[in-house]
């Protein structure tokens, strides 16, 4: 048998991959939710040009790991891309710690 052939016997069904997906967009979607109301809210105290561009990265980086995870785990199992949305929802949560501390300086500095 043809590894394509057997690629296509374990592949999953289109539609659990569009539930695992669309689940973690919704996580992914919270986070830029997140990262929204903390730029509105910072900004009305004033920032200048490097808290500019750390919050608005900070938009924007959430939905940069979800496509870079879609993008790697788009053609394997479920099972694979479900654990590779999920580590990248993990990278965005480190990052929005540490672009929170950041904040926690900008505010009192």
């Amino acid at each position: 048998m043809s590894e394509t052939a057997t690629r296509a016997a374990s592949a999953s069904p289109r539609w659990i991959s569009g539930l695992v997906l669309g689940l973690a967009g919704l996580f992914y979607a919270y986070a830029i939710w997140n990262a929204i109301a903390h730029l509105i809210t910072m900004a009305r105290s004033g920032l200048d040009t490097a808290g500019w561009v750390a919050l608005v990265f900070g938009v924007v980086f959430p939905a940069i790991v979800f496509v870079f995870a879609y993008l790697i785990g788009r053609r394997r199992r479920v099972g694979e891309l479900a654990i590779t949305l999920l580590a990248g929802l993990g990278l965005v949560a480190v990052f929005w710690l540490s672009l929170l501390a950041y904040s926690l300086t900008l505010a009192t500095g």
